[in-house]
């Protein structure tokens, strides 16, 4: 029989333990968040509809964005054993220079369309954090703004291409004269996608009041204070090239560029140069033979053309055709730091985080994107660690199988 008794008021006290008040909301909020998908719960309940979705979706169907989440998921880690992985360390070089982890800011397109902080906060939190920040052609922050807002940190460019060249030839001439390291040159928006949750919300850029959005801003009032109450919406880069935002837009989209361009943007640039949006192997074989510093495995997110490539599933075959001459690297789909570990086993110099970023943001402002990379890092080293590696150079093949579940039927 087991003994009973009454519990003493001094083994009660062992176990009670009252967590102090606290009437910081925000900090309350962000540390309840563990995962990305927790700060995508808050942002949507902080975003209004229009606005969350312009960010959360995808184009068509968006089996894209889909795909390329699931197949982060479907891999499996190969751990080893009895190694001392007291520490580990998550630096990498990359394009030139370090990184504190694996991964880095990717750039989007009117970010402050989220939260009114925008890129000020992604830049200050990348800079905080020792990691690269990409600035979009059609961010909301200008070049210079976001060099203040990050003094000493790496900064990269993300240039569209537009109808008007010499726009975009102003724009590389101002990042490199504001000291961005790196030039990311877009190739895969001739048009843009159809985003089809934008059109069903009515959703317009900038953003309009009607009596949808007014309906669902109820709920929302800081949302609205915050849009109603600071500098107007604007791709601010491009404020001094005239047009509205919408012209602007159109302008950026432009199906005539091609290699002719590349040269000629190559020749202007100072620093590296990255392909963006590279979605088979010739295209990289082609790259590689021209020089490029790197090239980015990217379906913009699932925001372009839909039921395009995965890139995960991309990466090991052109790292082992280019890997030798140009740096590849990774986005879309990526909202673990094991996805991140996974693309780096198999040969990723780096990779990129875009809405995981945006979540963060529309979560919590600058803290939020603080919040989203320490999940991220903290994700990342843990699954280092029981990995049982020390460094990111040791991450090999033999970490991680990918279990496809989509697999091609072979043509006649």
């Amino acid at each position: 029989m087991v003994q009973r008794q009454f519990p003493k008021p001094s083994e009660l006290k062992e176990f009670m333990t009252f967590k102090k008040p606290s009437l910081d909301f925000a900090g309350n909020r962000l540390e309840k968040a563990l995962t990305i998908y927790d700060l995508r719960k808050i942002a949507k309940r902080r975003t209004p509809a229009a606005a969350f979705d312009y960010t959360d979706g995808a184009a068509e169907g968006e089996f894209s964005m889909n795909r390329a989440r699931q197949a982060f998921e479907d891999i499996e880690f190969h751990p080893g054993v009895l190694t001392d992985v007291s520490t580990v360390d998550t630096t990498t070089e990359v394009l030139g220079g370090t990184s504190a982890m694996p991964f880095g800011i990717a750039p989007t397109g009117f970010t402050r369309l989220m939260q009114t902080e925008g890129e000020i906060a992604g830049a200050g939190a990348a800079g905080a954090a020792g990691i690269p920040f990409t600035l979009s052609t059609l961010g909301t922050t200008s070049i210079e703004d976001v060099r203040a807002a990050d003094p000493n940190g790496r900064l990269w460019f993300q240039l569209y291409v537009m109808r008007e060249r010499e726009i975009s030839y102003g724009l590389v001439e101002r990042a490199a004269k504001a000291g961005f390291d790196t030039l990311f040159f877009t190739v895969d928006t001739p048009v843009a996608g159809a985003r089809l949750r934008d059109k069903r919300n009515g959703f317009s850029i900038p953003p309009h009041l009607t009596m949808k959005t007014l309906l669902n801003a109820i709920p929302r009032p800081w949302w609205w204070f915050d849009f109603l109450t600071t500098p107007k919406l604007e791709f601010a880069s491009l404020s001094s090239t005239g047009g509205t935002v919408g012209e602007l837009l159109d302008n950026a989209m432009d199906p005539s560029i091609n290699y002719e361009d590349l040269k000629i943007i190559r020749e202007m640039w100072p620093g590296k140069i990255v392909i963006k949006g590279v979605q088979n192997l010739e295209d990289s074989k082609k790259l590689a033979d021209l020089g490029v510093d790197g090239i980015l495995l990217s379906n913009h997110g699932g925001r372009q053309l839909d039921r395009a490539p995965v890139p995960f599933h991309l990466l090991p075959e052109v790292v082992r055709e280019v890997g030798m001459d140009t740096e590849v690297m990774v986005d879309t789909g990526i909202m673990n730091g094991a996805d991140i570990v996974a693309s780096m086993a198999l040969g990723a110099k780096f990779t990129l985080i875009g809405r995981a970023y945006l979540y963060g943001l529309m979560a919590g402002g600058r803290r939020g994107v603080d919040r989203t990379i320490e999940i991220l890092s903290d994700e990342v080293r843990r699954t280092m660690k029981l990995l049982q590696v020390h460094n990111i150079a040791e991450l090999e093949p033999k970490h991680v199988t990918q279990l496809r579940r989509l697999q091609p039927i072979p043509k006649a």
